[in-house]
């Protein structure tokens, strides 16, 4: 997969059985299991025939599932059409043809994986995967549709070239959003009903047609709180800087990319009205290049046209002209019942440095939690080591933790405090 993904401890242990059908994207799915098995969750696996055309089962016995069920009539136990039931905590069928699709829609067992799945009383997750015409034929919308009343979930095709060269709606999703999905089956909706603000990623300030003034942010610390809270069951509405990660696309998850703090600014206090809560990790650039350079007069192409070396041959001077204080504006505007977390990073190396930034920004925003990490130990990496105070007086200096389980410790700390 292309893009790092989140695992959490919280799902360690927990086991998913996985379906696959015949289509050319069977193959997808040796991906999606070890993207579980990284997670540590127990993966056990069935093939339908059509399926076994395409991969064969030994492929996912290789990789690590345990176990991989054979066909109806032919395996060692008399009752394995039972088992994932009693053993499984959710059910994804990726990628899921039409044929099976209509199957379980019509309560047919007459294979091994139809099977398990009527008599799964868990989570089932469908990702199709089919000819563009076949996805949409009247028959398979019944079909899913039947299957979403009666408490499927559905992760739907996306659109593009497929096998046979066709174009439409049919291909299977992204991997990432079929993981991402699978795991909201196995997670506790405790945020359900939340809407949660979170900004995210640097914000890049133009000083000339093509260049920036920005930093080093990744956005991966928004990037988790996102989509935590969104597998959460939280309605998650992200502001993004300029940033590669991946977020999940989804109706409860509404990401807004901007690129300027002023843009940023704007769009933070357009949604902040009907928020809950709100969660502001961007790297603001706290100033930005203003218009004109020290020693012209002209400023009308400022943003416009690129500088170039042979007029400035001496060089040049940039005026800077101080960005808003977004979370500083947000706080002076939350209402009761709204919650509010900053983040603070800073350079130094001494935790009393850290307390001391975390504290004074507790209380200058308005915050309800403060959360401070030093720059060289967050900044483009994977875990965090954090320091937090909460308005309540309580401050804590937290371990090394993936920046995965921090958000969900986080997420946690915002709803108690």
């Amino acid at each position: 997969m292309p893009y790092e993904l989140l695992h959490y401890k919280k799902h360690a242990k927990k086991h998913i059985h996985l379906g696959i059908c015949g289509s050319v994207a069977a193959y997808k799915s040796l991906e999606l299991m070890r993207a579980f098995l990284k997670s540590n969750i127990h993966v056990s696996a069935t093939l339908t025939p059509s399926a076994e055309k395409f991969i064969q089962p030994l492929c996912f016995e290789a990789l690590g599932a345990n176990k991989v069920y054979g066909q109806m009539f032919q395996g060692e136990f008399p009752f394995d059409h039972l088992e994932p039931s009693q053993i499984a905590d959710a059910m994804v069928i990726a990628p899921a043809s039409a044929t099976t699709i209509a199957r379980l829609a019509h309560g047919l067992g007459d294979e091994m994986l139809a099977c398990q799945a009527l008599a799964f009383d868990g989570p089932i997750l469908l990702a199709p995967a089919m000819n563009p015409k076949m996805w949409g034929n009247a028959a398979t919308n019944a079909n899913i549709e039947t299957l979403l009343n009666r408490g499927f979930f559905l992760t739907e095709p996306e659109s593009g070239a497929v096998a046979c060269k066709d174009e439409g709606q049919g291909r299977l999703a992204r991997l990432e959003k079929i993981y991402y999905d699978s795991l909201a089956l196995l997670t506790e909706q405790d945020l359900y009903g939340k809407k949660i603000l979170i900004t995210l990623g640097p914000t890049a300030e133009k000083w000339d047609a093509v260049r920036v003034w920005t930093n080093n942010s990744t956005g991966s610390m928004g990037t988790a709180l996102a989509v935590t809270a969104w597998l959460r069951g939280a309605d998650v509405y992200v502001v993004a800087g300029p940033n590669s990660q991946y977020i999940p696309q989804d109706s409860r998850l509404q990401c807004h990319s901007v690129t300027s703090a002023d843009e940023m600014y704007e769009k933070c206090h357009e949604l902040w009205d009907a928020m809950d809560y709100g969660i502001f990790t961007a790297a603001v650039a706290d100033f930005k290049p203003r218009a004109g350079l020290a020693h012209e007069e002209d400023t009308s192409s400022f943003h416009t046209v690129k500088f170039k070396k042979e007029n400035h041959a001496d060089g040049f001077d940039i005026h800077f002209t101080p960005n808003h204080d977004i979370l500083k504006s947000i706080g002076q505007i939350k209402k009761p019942g709204q919650k509010l977390m900053g983040f603070s990073a800073e350079s130094g190396s001494h935790t009393d440095e850290l307390a001391r930034a975390v504290k004074q920004k507790l209380v200058n925003k308005n915050c309800d939690i403060v959360v401070g990490n030093f720059i060289s130990e967050a900044m483009g990496k994977k875990t965090n080591k954090v320091y937090v105070a909460d308005k309540n007086g309580i401050e804590e200096a937290w371990g090394t933790m993936s920046k995965a389980d921090l958000a969900w410790d986080l997420l946690s700390y915002l709803e108690s405090v």
